[in-house]
C-alpha cells in the first residue's frame, strides 16, 4: 500500500523513533561521511585555488551547501518521526542535495589537479559504454523515478535496516539524474537540449502523479490521514520548487553555451587526456 512508504519506520530491535544518543549512533556515520566529503572537496578546491587556473568559490560553496543539505536530511533532525520528516529527507537527498553537488562539478575539479594518468582514466571511463548507457537522461530518469514508484508503493520502505540504502539511492539516483540533464561536469556522446528536456518533463510528470497517487490514498487509509496528506502536499510543491531549480540551471548552462558559441568562444572543458 502506498501509505507504508511514508509511515515511520521501526528498525529492528528498536523504537521506530529513537532519541538523543540512540539517534545520533544511527545517524552519525552517515553525516560524518557527508563531512569527510564535504572537506576533501575543500581540500582540493583551495588546491586548485593555488593553481594558474584557480577554482571558483562559486562551485565550491554549491558543494558545501550540498553536502550541508544531505547532512541535515540525514540527521535526527529529520528521523522517520511521521510521515511529513521523511517526504521532506527524499526531497532533501533526493533533489536539493544532489543540485548543490552536481553544480560543485567534482570531475572537473579532480581533473584540473589531478596527473596525467588520471586524466586519462577518468576519461576512459566516462566514454565508456556502461556510463554513456547508466548516463542517458532518460536512463537516469527511469533509475530516479522508478525507484521511487518502488519505494513509494510497495513496503519496501519498512524493511528493518534498509533506510541507509534507501537514502543511498535518493542520493545517487537524484545526483545521476541531475548531472544526466544539466551537469557541468563533463560527459562525452550527452545528448542535446531536446532529449534532456524530454527526460526532465517526464520525470518531473511522473514525481507529480506518484504525489496525487500518495494524496489519494489518504482518503482510505487508516492511521494518521493528515499526516499522510501533508507528505504527499509537501512531495507535490516541494518537487515542484526543486524542478523549477534545475530547469533554471539548465537553460542558463544552454544560454550561456549558445552565447559562447555566437561570439566564436569555445566552451572550457576539463582536459581529459
Amino acid at each position: 500500500m502506498t501509505r507504508a512508504a511514508v509511515e515511520p519506520v521501526p528498525a529492528a530491535g528498536h523504537h521506530p523513533t529513537p532519541d538523543g544518543a540512540d539517534a545520533w549512533l544511527q545517524a552519525g556515520p552517515q553525516v560524518l561521511v557527508v563531512a569527510a566529503v564535504a572537506l576533501g572537496y575543500l581540500a582540493a578546491a583551495l588546491h586548485a585555488s593555488a593553481g594558474a587556473r584557480g577554482w571558483s568559490r562559486w562551485r565550491t560553496a554549491a558543494w558545501l551547501l550540498g553536502c550541508a543539505v544531505a547532512a541535515v536530511a540525514l540527521s535526527p533532525a529529520l528521523a522517520d518521526h511521521d510521515p511529513r520528516a521523511h517526504m521532506a529527507r527524499h526531497l532533501l537527498l533526493g533533489m536539493v542535495a544532489p543540485l548543490g553537488l552536481v553544480l560543485g562539478a567534482p570531475v572537473t575539479l579532480v581533473l584540473r589537479i589531478a596527473g596525467a594518468p588520471v586524466r586519462r582514466g577518468i576519461g576512459r571511463v566516462l566514454r565508456s559504454r556502461p556510463v554513456h548507457v547508466l548516463g542517458h537522461p532518460l536512463t537516469a530518469a527511469l533509475l530516479n523515478v522508478g525507484g521511487l514508484y518502488a519505494v513509494m508503493l510497495t513496503p519496501l520502505h519498512r524493511v528493518a535496516g534498509a533506510q541507509p540504502l534507501l537514502h543511498l539511492h535518493y542520493l545517487a539516483a537524484g545526483y545521476l539524474f541531475t548531472w544526466a540533464v544539466a551537469g557541468p561536469d563533463p560527459a562525452p556522446r550527452r545528448p542535446g537540449l531536446g532529449t534532456r528536456m524530454v527526460a526532465f518533463v517526464l520525470a518531473a510528470g511522473a514525481h507529480a502523479v506518484l504525489a496525487k497517487l500518495l494524496y489519494a490514498d489518504t482518503f482510505t487509509s487508516a492511521g494518521d490521514a493528515g499526516g499522510l496528506r501533508a507528505a504527499a502536499l509537501l512531495m507535490y510543491y516541494g518537487g515542484d520548487v526543486a524542478e523549477l531549480a534545475l530547469a533554471v540551471v539548465l537553460f542558463t548552462a544552454w544560454y550561456r553555451r549558445r552565447a559562447g558559441l555566437a561570439r566564436g568562444a569555445h566552451p572550457a572543458r576539463a582536459p581529459l587526456a
